[in-house]
């Protein structure tokens, strides 16, 4: 009877090793190398964070007028010049989407 019960044992023991050891051990990368941008992604990389810089800046700005931390006076004045930001950044992105015969 002991004997039947330490089969048993071992018997669920082998079982779960077998399933746990290939989440156990640690997989192998393909390649750690990391792939350079070209000159056009870094372009379009840049635009890509102009844009998000221009957009953020919008919203802080809307969320302090809200609050009240930035006066009407000043709302106006810094509002069109990141209007503008935001804008060229948009369009310099929809140029950048265009093919390139387009472009003109």
């Amino acid at each position: 009877m002991i004997w039947a019960l330490v089969l048993a044992a071992a018997l669920a023991v082998a079982c779960v090793v077998a399933v746990a050891l290939p989440f156990l051990e640690e997989p192998e990368p393909e390649s750690d190398a990391l792939d350079e941008l070209g000159e056009d992604e870094r372009r379009r990389l840049r635009l890509l964070e102009d844009r998000d810089r221009a957009l953020a800046a919008l919203k802080e700005l809307e969320f302090d007028h809200r609050t009240g931390t930035v006066s009407d006076e000043d709302y106006r004045e810094l509002l069109g010049p990141l209007r503008r930001d935001a804008a060229s950044a948009l369009r310099a992105l929809e140029q950048e989407g265009r093919p390139t015969e387009e472009r003109t």
